[in-house]
């Protein structure tokens, strides 16, 4: 519109029109050419107002340029303060250190619309800096880059505090140039840069940089933007970093935790394995089920051994690997110096059994699994337990193994006790002397006899059986219906643990209290023989001794020599009325010939061969052995000087009490009579000749 058509003020409300409208800069411009067109053609009162209308329109639009720049400085500032909460908000997540840093570089960047943008932390312990993240960087600046200390930008910053900027770094004097530090920025094609310090409650983290590709003069609310950006990022950062924390302490308390679990968990399994080991103690349990138990729960082969390294007892096979008795003797040394277990491989383990300063033991365990804690708790446990079943099992040895020798000294002086009495006794002590036991006398060649003695009286009770010690000699009285297979596990078990060879004699079986004491006599006098043929050392049964144990033994030894050497002949004659043993006397009158005895016996050798293959079935197939036969014919020469000595003991009797096993037949024919036997004898031949005719 004209300015002469309107008022005075209508230009400079033409003015703020445009402004309400956020009319563009060219729209100004306009209002400025009808004035100047219109002044020509005024008068000079015309134009006097032309020109202060003018005047007021030229202010009103200086004026209104002003408004223009401060709404559009403050949109700016509005928009950097909505970005800048934006960025605060960003920082809010939750985000790893790196992951935040490069959120950080990342923002300063786009805010300030720069190039590049890097943060650089302090290193405390080489005291110089170093790029922890870069956003926007080519080659040459990469993470890890190290700032040299007190040159470029980062220095004055530490210094300050505060921020510094370059417009143009390489080209900047204010800045302590270093060649590293200038070789980066050259390659990157750097101008100008900022740096704000990074600081939390007086502590600096590091500095956060921003630069760009060309010289570039920042503003100061450029600058104060970067420095509350910084601030910003110092806070998250520390942030970031407490929460780091606090999920690795939480983590740690997890750990910690399941960790407190497991151990509660193995801590109850140790002390449920350790209850069960103490029941299975007042049970009366052995030490084969207490390791049992102990390697049930530790999952392996448990064992105990001696102070000599020798294995008491052991629940399955024990490596190739274990050491032998005197590495296991030293090792039982040093663990029980350290008062706790020690590793002698990978998969072994030996602890100590200890009672005080007495070196009782040890307990090795075998497990392919590694031993943690809790299972080297629980081996220390059962290494304990064991120790006190040991020393309750000596202390009871003790006291059982004095009352046991008693009752043995007691048996072995037989008519000074009623033996009433003495059975009462063996019944309390669990004993049943009836069944057979066989006596042996044991006599160490050479060493101390107290281990021997303490081997004895641990054996014997083992066994179930009694042990004493007279004149030197250890005495065993064990259940056995074998005298010299007793005498030979004895000597196979005692010898090696003596060091030296032992010579023992045996006899037996008994048969009642009453032949304990004479097989001991009898033990005693196989022990002799032995001694005096050279033996020493070598163990025998006085019923292995043949005709030389006959010798040995008492007035009842001829009836049992003959009753063990051809008591089932003489049974068979006895109880089927045959001539089996006049047939053996004339078989070896005549020099082992059937032909010869039959002519003897006066029957066909058919008869002969007959009885002969009768007497192999009672006797053995190696009864015509030289040896065999020697024993054969001296029973049967007592046997028949006992028939003509005592003609008129009872037919029948045991061999072993004085048997004489001669009946009518055979001793009428042994004294060359023609009683019963002959008649037999010759019904016999008869039938033969007619089966051969």
């Amino acid at each position: 519109m004209a300015l002469d058509a309107e008022p005075r003020y209508a230009g400079v409300l033409t003015v703020l029109e445009l402004l309400a409208r956020e009319a563009p800069a060219g729209a100004y411009e306009e209002l400025l050419a009808p004035a100047g067109q219109a002044g020509t053609a005024r008068t000079g009162r015309d134009q006097r107002e032309q020109r202060e209308q003018r005047e007021q329109l030229e202010q009103a639009l200086r004026l209104a340029a002003t408004v223009r720049d401060q709404l559009g400085r403050r949109q700016q500032r509005e928009a950097v303060l909505s970005a800048l909460v934006d960025t605060a908000h960003d920082l809010t997540l939750p985000y790893d250190l790196d992951a935040l840093l490069r959120v950080i570089a990342r923002r300063a960047r786009l805010l300030l619309n720069l190039d590049m943008a890097y943060i650089s932390f302090h290193d405390e312990e080489t005291g110089d800096s170093y790029v922890r993240t870069a956003d926007g960087h080519a080659t040459a600046l990469t993470v890890g880059f190290r700032v040299p200390t007190g040159s470029g930008l980062g220095s004055a910053v530490k210094r300050s505090s505060a921020p510094f900027w370059s417009p143009d770094y390489l080209a900047d004097d204010r800045v302590a140039h270093h060649t590293v530090i200038d070789e980066v920025v050259r390659a990157e094609g750097l101008r100008a840069i900022v740096a704000v310090p990074l600081v939390h409650r007086g502590s600096a983290l590091g500095v956060l940089y921003a630069a760009d590709r060309t010289v570039r003069h920042f503003t100061p609310d450029e600058i104060a933007l970067m420095a509350s950006l910084g601030d910003l990022a110092s806070v998250a950062i520390e942030k970031t970093r407490v929460l780091s924390r606090a999920r690795a302490d939480i983590a740690d308390l997890e750990r910690y935790t399941s960790q407190a679990k497991s151990d509660l968990v193995s801590v109850r399994r140790v002390n449920d394995a350790h209850t069960r080991m103490t029941d299975l103690l007042l049970a009366g349990g052995d030490l084969g089920a207490l390791l049992a138990l102990a390697a049930e729960t530790l999952g392996g082969t448990a064992a105990a051994v001696d102070p000599d390294g020798r294995v008491l007892s052991a629940t399955g096979p024990l490596p190739a690997t274990l050491p032998g008795p005197e590495a296991t003797t030293k090792a039982l040394l040093e663990t029980h110096m350290a008062g706790q277990p020690v590793q002698l491989g990978p998969d072994l383990w030996l602890a100590p059994v200890a009672a005080g300063s007495e070196c009782l033991g040890g307990v090795l365990l075998h497990s392919a699994e590694p031993l943690a804690d809790s299972g080297l708790r629980l081996l220390r446990l059962t290494a304990g337990t064991t120790g006190v079943l040991m020393l309750m099992q000596r202390n009871t040895a003790v006291a059982e193994s004095q009352v046991r020798e008693e009752f043995f000294d007691d048996l072995l002086t037989v008519p000074g006790r009623p033996l009433t009495q003495l059975r009462d006794r063996a019944r309390r002590l669990g004993l049943d002397l009836d069944r057979p036991y066989a006596v042996a006398v044991i006599r160490p060649e050479g060493g101390s006899q107290g281990r021997a003695v303490v081997w004895g009286s641990s054996y014997a009770l083992r066994a179930g059986g009694l042990a004493t010690v007279r004149s030197g000699c250890l005495i065993l009285l064990l259940p056995s219906d074998n005298p010299g297979s007793t005498a030979r596990q004895v000597s196979d078990e005692l010898s090696p643990l003596l060091g030296h060879p032992v010579t023992v004699g045996a006899a037996g079986p008994t048969t009642g209290i009453a032949d304990i004491e004479p097989a001991h006599a009898e033990a005693v006098r196989c022990l002799g023989a032995l001694t005096a043929l050279g033996s020493s050392g070598s163990t025998a049964a006085a019923n292995e001794l043949g005709f030389l144990g006959l010798l040995l033994g008492d007035h009842h030894g001829v009836g049992g020599y003959i009753a063990d050497t051809i008591g089932p002949v003489l049974d068979y004659d006895s109880h089927r009325f045959t001539n089996l043993v006049q047939t053996l006397e004339a078989y070896f009158e005549s020099g082992s010939s059937p032909t010869h005895a039959a002519e003897t016996l006066h029957v066909h050798p058919n008869t002969v061969s007959r009885r002969l293959e009768r007497i192999t079935a009672l006797l053995g197939e190696d009864w015509q052995e030289p040896a065999r036969a020697l024993e054969v014919q001296l029973a049967l020469r007592l046997h028949r000087t006992r028939a003509i000595l005592r003609p008129g003991e009872a037919d029948g009797q045991d061999g072993r009490d004085g048997l004489d096993t001669t009946d009518g037949p055979d001793a009428a024919g042994g004294a060359g009579g023609a009683g019963a036997a002959d008649a037999a004898a010759g019904e016999t031949g008869h039938a033969d000749r007619l089966r051969a005719s």
